[in-house]
């Protein structure tokens, strides 16, 4: 891909003489071709910083550190203007995916502290790139000051990737409890559980619309591939599963109207629904053929009018909209002090700027997808 390289490394050059409290100008922010993006700030400086979520009042935000001294992922709350940052998580185990309930008294994350209060190893790297799935993580309620309120999941093995509805009445998680990695729902209090996916390949990373009708999430599946599904079997047994083939699917709240909205069969993950209901964002490397940089894009619900939004070198993932839509909420390595560090960064949203960058969608339409069915527990 293009990059304006000498105007990039005169902004690297001159980042890296910047302390940690001092940011750069917002137009230093930004690539010219991000015109979506407006105002961006940088709320985080160093170490990893990701899946920074609001509240409902749209003023504070939830995510998951890992300082440049410390061991593994805690849950954090700041303001939205990066004020206020705080350790909210015990400060045992690993922690991920926290989001904060309507109430703004409470909030939810995945930790692995009751089961193991030790940071995990790091993945296997001789399988290749894989996440690991730590069986130790349940999900917990907590309120603002970090005390832990109820215990919203207690079964062996994965339970994570846990938002509210926007409506503020349902929790959707994945979770390993039927023998694979499937997207459920429960109410806040962790009462009337349901199944939603029961097809083979990992389902995670859900969302749901703004009126709470629908859910978008990423998915494997293997329908025409064996060999990736014995492959993915495998490393299931092994606590692991390898992301670099995931599509973004969406499908109605109760589980029903599966549809595949993307065909990349690259790594897109971190998809949201816009505003509208009507088009989705998410993170994908499908512009590089190493697989090594993800972009966010802006896709519309049937597939069609794929757009790019962001266009810094390496890493923008993770992004979330405000629920009023002015603001989008993400992760970058975009002009870091440190290689590969993720950062949280924030701006206001530009739905119809004065140019474009649409491009056209590949493979065509979304199509509803028959091998899916619904399943209740």
């Amino acid at each position: 891909m293009t990059r304006y390289i000498v105007i990039v490394m005169s902004i690297l050059f001159f980042t890296l003489s910047l302390s940690a409290e001092e940011t750069l100008l917002p137009d230093q922010l930004k690539d010219s071709r991000e015109v979506h993006l407006q105002n961006i700030k940088q709320l985080t400086f160093g170490g990893q910083n990701a899946e920074a979520y609001f509240s409902f009042d749209g003023q504070r935000l939830t995510y998951q550190s890992t300082p440049r001294d410390g061991k593994c992922d805690q849950i954090y709350h700041m303001n939205i203007d990066g004020s206020d940052k705080r350790m909210v998580s015990t400060g045992k185990g690993i922690t991920t995916c926290s989001f904060m309930y309507p109430d703004g008294k409470h909030f939810l994350y995945a930790s692995t502290h009751e089961g193991n209060p030790d940071c995990p190893p790091p993945p296997d790297m001789s399988q290749g790139y894989v996440w690991r799935l730590e069986k130790e993580y349940d999900i917990y309620k907590a309120d603002m000051e970090g005390n832990i309120v109820q215990k919203l999941t207690d079964t062996p093995g994965y339970d994570a990737e846990a938002v509210i509805s926007p409506t503020g009445d349902k929790i959707v998680f994945t979770s390993v409890r039927s023998g694979d990695l499937e997207l459920w729902t429960m109410d806040l209090d962790g009462s009337n559980l349901k199944q939603l996916t029961n097809t083979p390949g990992y389902d995670g990373g859900a969302f749901f619309s703004r009126d709470g009708k629908k859910i978008v999430w990423r998915a494997s599946r293997f329908e025409n591939d064996p060999e990736g599904l014995a492959d993915y079997q495998r490393l299931l047994k092994m606590g692991m599963i390898r992301p670099s083939k995931l599509d973004i699917y969406i499908m109605d709240a109760d589980g029903s109207n599966v549809q595949r909205v993307t065909h990349f069969n690259k790594a897109s993950f971190g998809p949201y629904f816009h505003p509208s209901g009507e088009k989705i964002i998410f993170s994908s490397n499908l512009g590089d053929p190493k697989g090594r940089e993800f972009d966010l894009y802006l896709i519309n619900i049937d597939g069609s009018g794929l757009e790019q939004i962001t266009f810094t070198p390496e890493f923008d993932g993770f992004p979330m909209f405000s629920l009023d839509g002015k603001k989008l909420v993400w992760g970058s390595n975009r002009f870091n002090e440190l290689p590969r560090e993720t950062n949280v960064f924030i701006c206001d949203w530009v739905d119809q700027p004065l140019k474009s960058n649409l491009t056209p969608a590949k493979r065509g339409k979304a199509r509803r997808v028959s091998g899916e069915s619904s399943h209740t527990q």
